[in-house]
């Protein structure tokens, strides 16, 4: 609008500036120069960045008012068309991931973001790039059961278990059939219940192929109502378990201490295998 405004005063101003006795172009031109640059752009654009709340319903409205007309009069229709066609492949994506990334840490740099805001954005743009055998606990360090295994005589073996639910297996263990909490063993053996085995205590495990991305497997341990998934390869082999807290931890870009990890060499324990996971993953240098 200012810069209508002000062209249509171009027109006359040149006569008026001459009836002064004043015929010189140039001072014309550099006038304008300056009007157009503080009427129509540092003004208006000062106000949008100041007000912009204040301003975002009334403009809204006015662009729909606006484009009515256009889109009536097929005048809309024609510029989409033209747009197309001159420009195929101009209309991507304006910024890209790593644009974002970097917007993070420069918000940070400058006490925007604080550095753990900035950390669980830049997490947030790599999470469908990471995969559930990249998070996973390996096989290799799982801690298993067989499943007709008496609760009595496992709580005797592993007395020190510092893991809250544990995998049970049938023949093999490469037969996973379940899991089971430590809580519901430690309650049955408190209430003289130790003539159970451990497929009593049996639950469902949810079983998830290792190359699975991290947000299809968030949303499916949500809902399942999950707390942990076993991890196979395409041959069906356990390569080894995932939880909600690894995946947490992922995103979040902090170690989540288990409800039962009282102990502070598994805390340890716990910081240490997440230190070393985030470091291969780029979320901790």
């Amino acid at each position: 609008v200012g810069a209508i405004l002000l062209g249509v005063q171009a027109e006359q101003l040149p006569y008026k500036i001459e009836i002064f006795g004043f015929n010189t172009v140039g001072i014309v031109s550099a006038i304008m120069t300056i009007l157009i640059l503080v009427v129509s752009e540092i003004i208006p654009k000062t106000i949008g960045a100041t007000y912009w709340k204040g301003l975002a319903n009334f403009s809204a409205k006015a662009l729909i008012v606006l484009m009515f007309p256009m889109k009536w009069l097929g005048l809309l229709w024609i510029l989409q068309l033209t747009t197309k066609l001159i420009g195929k492949s101009g209309h991507g994506s304006v910024l890209s991931r790593e644009d974002f990334s970097a917007m993070a840490d420069i918000a940070k740099e400058e006490g925007v973001f604080e550095e753990s805001e900035s950390k669980v954005i830049k997490n947030l743009l790599n999470f469908k790039a990471i995969l559930a055998k990249d998070v996973m606990t390996p096989r290799s360090v799982m801690k298993m059961a067989p499943e007709d295994q008496n609760i009595k005589v496992f709580f005797e073996d592993n007395k020190n278990l510092r893991f809250s639910r544990i995998p049970i297996y049938t023949d093999n263990p490469d037969n996973i059939v379940g899991y089971v909490l430590k809580d519901d063993i430690y309650k049955d053996l408190a209430e003289d219940q130790d003539h159970k085995i451990l497929s009593d205590l049996k639950r469902t495990l949810l079983v998830i192929d290792r190359n699975v991305a991290i947000p299809y497997l968030f949303e499916k341990l949500i809902q399942e109502k999950e707390h942990i998934a076993l991890v196979v390869d395409e041959y069906g082999s356990v390569s080894g378990l995932v939880t909600m807290e690894d995946v947490i931890e992922t995103l979040l870009g902090l170690e989540i201490m288990d409800e039962s990890d009282t102990d502070a060499n598994m805390q340890n324990l716990a910081r240490k295998n997440w230190e070393e996971r985030a470091k291969r993953l780029g979320i901790i240098d």
